[in-house]
């Protein structure tokens, strides 16, 4: 999934407890990580502390990251700018940030999960149906929490990363193996491995 991390300077955009960047940073990386959440990076400076990591953490918007435009190789997100903050915004401020050749990657949920999960009071896994329109979608709000979530169509992911002057290098549909186990309730195993539930984003920028 990710390039050879030693020796890039990479950020983590929505880093959370910043998990994916202490990864990098042992295996060679340069990792800086940023969040709107201080109790995430509460827990990320505790962490970095009981495994002797030392990385900066920035407490602020991934869509608007007070650094520098081209200091970095590797831009990252796991589930964090990549679906709590608006493509419209990260995208482009990720291209800002990185530098020409500097490589994109982020993880989210698969458009057809996102097209079949119920919007119930208590949350529901994926069906076999179609509940929502693929055309229009863009942003989602639950009736089980207050959270808001950001999921493009397919189309307009690759036009919005070409406009940012990136290649898309591939798209890496999730299909778990047999006898897979998770600790979340959603989606089953049998329906993960119909249809993917997460998929990956790898891109490249150009200029």
């Amino acid at each position: 999934m990710l390039p050879a991390p030693r020796g890039l300077d990479s950020i983590e955009l929505g880093c959370g407890t910043a998990y994916v960047s202490a990864w990098l940073a042992r295996r060679g990386a340069r990792p800086v990580g940023i969040d709107i959440s201080e109790a995430q990076l509460a827990t990320a400076q505790k962490l970095q502390h009981e495994f002797d990591l030392e990385f900066p953490l920035l407490h602020g918007n991934a869509e608007k990251v007070p650094l520098p435009d081209a200091s970095f190789d590797l831009a990252i997100s796991e589930y964090g700018a990549s679906i709590w903050c608006d493509p419209y915004r990260w995208i482009p401020e990720a291209a800002r940030l990185l530098r020409r050749g500097g490589q994109l990657v982020f993880l989210v949920n698969g458009v057809l999960a996102m097209l079949c999960e119920p919007d119930t009071e208590e949350p529901q896994p994926p069906t076999d149906r179609l509940l929502r329109p693929y055309f229009g979608m863009h942003r989602f709000e639950w009736s089980s929490d207050e959270s808001v979530e950001f999921h493009l169509p397919h189309g307009e992911m690759i036009t919005l990363l070409r406009q940012n002057n990136f290649e898309v290098q591939e798209l890496i549909e999730i299909r778990p193996p047999d006898g897979s186990t998770t600790r979340y309730p959603s989606p089953t195993l049998e329906w993960a491995q119909r249809w993917p539930c997460e998929e990956i984003w790898k891109a490249r920028k150009n200029g």
